[in-house]
């Protein structure tokens, strides 16, 4: 009845789901969506843990999914409640904060198996979505499911309240992206660009499911979503028609640029930020032309799903460059003293791009790391990469030590931004890669890639002995600087949470939480998870006291290997000769574990959760 009671209070006014969202997220007890606020800056202003007292971090209660394989993404908290997604079968669960022994509630959903066999690189699910309810309607727990449904559960009880099928899993769309609510609309994206898929995001009525647009990544304007003005303060980084024009034929129908990874959003502006991925296949002399508009960042009207802008970062990309990653939204100064509002992006091909998220202009695209070697610069003024041509690919050619490698030297993890120190905090891949492509037919439902890759460490790692493979950095957008970067054993696939008690969290693929000071990098402290983590920590508060939780469970595109038991160095496209070394430092399990000072919890009392002879059912 407290849970129940704690939603109530928390789902009053202000009257839209926006504002009540906003209110919901400046409360820093909450963790109410992906990236904590719109702003994804997965960034918490609480201080009860900080660099002074974060030796005392000390488990206070875990909580076993019972699935294994890679967990990514974070729980929520909304008030009492946790709630917890999993991997294929992606069962959510509800947990009671006052007893989190106790599950509220748990929602298994019943789905084609198929859908595991078309899965790209693991059977991963990024996490839920909350929708905080109206007059009409009680709040809404989102989530997706591998075999390509969207599903609304209610908060309150987990019963399903509707359905729908967003992606054909015949064709090898699938779906692994966490959802995400803007207004009275849930947004989905799609997965399988390695199938041949044609991406594209959805929105859907949040009380009826009904879809209100779709918009896609290449193909005719019309079904774009194309807005009159579309790139019209940047006209350079193209306009209208370029979805069929920079295509051959037909092929954008099975050209790849699906959305997966993380949104943003602006209320003020009143747009919405995504990338849209890489195209298909692999093998670039199978599609000419700058195959627009994959490996995009897009600004859409979310009402509407109209497009204002899209900046292309990698035309006619030859490396699987997906352009997916998180969009972290900041309101800076720039170098000319302008306060500008700001979009930053770490991207797959190696570049960080900061763009003022109003109009789409190209503010700065730095070097993630120096050992970036397929492009020797961006362009601000065209937007354009300078290639080099040494590490292009083509038929009947061998390319050699490319790097980033096409795992990229960030992929899926969410980041985070400290607005009091101004920088961002980055958790990197240090990959670099052999590639050959080949050619072959498309064929629905089966994989289309049409290249074997070789992947090991980059050159700051130790590639005699295939470790070396992560850094961890904090990194200035304005000035270009990295302020402090470590190396890793492994790559620091999951992401960041920064504090303002001084701290950046992350998980490791080697199974640790760690604490480093946000100043400096040094590290304060951390823990040997029960598995590998490929999520990303989150905070919230629960009757006075800060907690930190994290998910974990080895898997994803790097645990493959591990996960299905894989020895070919280039299955896996190409991650298991990479990660070879990952089986002699974790195994799989997955679950979440809760950190605080002390390990103080509601378990703090013995009584707490003990059965009582006579108590109610």
């Amino acid at each position: 009845m407290a849970v129940a009671m704690g939603l109530a209070v928390l789902t009053t006014a202000p009257a839209t789901a926006n504002d009540q969202l906003v209110e919901l997220a400046k409360d820093p007890a909450n963790w109410v969506m992906t990236g904590r606020d719109y702003n994804a800056q997965n960034y918490s202003e609480m201080t009860d843990i900080n660099k002074e007292n974060v030796k005392q971090l000390r488990p206070a209660w875990s909580f076993s999914t019972g699935v294994l394989h890679g967990h990514e993404g974070t729980p929520l908290v909304v008030g009492d409640r946790m709630f917890i997604h999993t991997p294929f079968p992606n069962t959510t669960f509800a947990l009671d904060l006052n007893e989190p022994g106790k599950i509220l509630w748990q929602n298994k959903p019943k789905q084609n198996p198929t859908a595991r066999t078309v899965a790209c690189c693991d059977v991963v699910n990024r996490g839920l979505a909350y929708w905080p309810g109206d007059d009409e309607v009680k709040p809404l727990i989102f989530r997706t499911q591998l075999d390509g449904h969207i599903v609304a559960m209610d908060a309150e009880t987990g019963e399903t309240r509707w359905i729908m099928e967003n992606s054909d899993i015949k064709v090898g769309s699938t779906l692994t992206i966490a959802p995400y609510v803007i207004k009275d609309l849930v947004l989905v994206g799609s997965s399988g660009a390695e199938l041949g898929v044609r991406g594209y995001v959805t929105a859907y009525d949040v009380k009826t499911g009904e879809k209100k647009w779709r918009a896609f990544a290449t193909g005719p304007d019309e079904e774009l979503l194309l807005a009159e003005d579309f790139n019209a303060p940047n006209p350079h980084y193209g306009q209208k028609n370029l979805g069929l024009e920079t295509w051959e034929g037909d092929a954008w129908k099975i050209g790849g640029g699906t959305n997966w990874g993380w949104y943003a959003y602006d209320p003020e502006v009143d747009l919405f930020y995504y990338g849209s991925g890489n195209p298909a296949p692999w093998n670039e002399t199978m599609r000419p032309g700058d195959n627009k508009w994959t490996m995009a960042i897009w600004g859409r009207e979310a009402t509407t799903g109209e497009a204002k802008f899209a900046y292309q970062k990698t035309p006619h990309d030859e490396w699987d460059y997906a352009g997916v990653n998180v969009m972290m939204l900041s309101e800076q100064e720039d170098k000319e003293g302008n306060m500008r509002k700001l979009l930053t992006h770490p991207d797959r091909n190696g570049i960080v791009y900061t763009l003022d998220r109003t109009n789409g202009d190209l503010i700065s695209a730095d070097k993630m790391d120096d050992t970036v070697n397929w492009v020797k610069e961006v362009q601000l003024d065209t937007g354009l990469p300078v290639r080099d041509p040494e590490f292009g690919t083509r038929m009947d050619h061998k390319a050699r030590d490319i790097c980033p490698s096409a795992m990229g030297y960030h992929n899926q993890g969410h980041d985070s931004y400290d607005p009091e120190r101004k920088v961002f905090m980055l958790g990197i891949n240090h990959i670099c890669m052999d590639w050959e492509p080949f050619m072959l037919p498309y064929r629905a439902g089966q994989f289309f890639v049409g290249a074997t890759l070789t992947m090991y460490p980059g050159p700051k790692g130790d590639r005699q002995n295939a470790l070396g493979l992560g850094q961890i950095k904090a990194y200035d957008a304005i000035s270009g600087e990295m302020k402090w970067e470590k190396m890793e054993r492994f790559s620091v696939w999951g992401g960041t949470m920064a504090t303002a008690g001084g701290l950046t969290f992350y998980g490791t693929l080697d199974g640790f939480i760690k604490a480093r000071d946000s100043d400096t990098g040094d590290l304060l402290w951390k823990f040997k998870l029960p598995s590998g983590v490929i999520g990303h920590p989150m905070t919230y508060k629960h009757d006075g006291r800060q907690y930190v939780a994290i998910m974990y469970g080895v898997g994803g595109w790097p645990g493959v290997g591990l996960v299905f038991d894989l020895a070919d160095p280039t299955a896996g496209l190409g991650s298991v000769g990479a990660f070879k070394r990952l089986q002699e430092f974790t195994q799989m399990g997955g679950g979440v574990m809760v950190f605080s000072l002390d390990g103080e919890s509601p378990y703090s009392d013995p009584n707490v959760g003990e059965y009582a002879p006579g108590e109610p059912a």
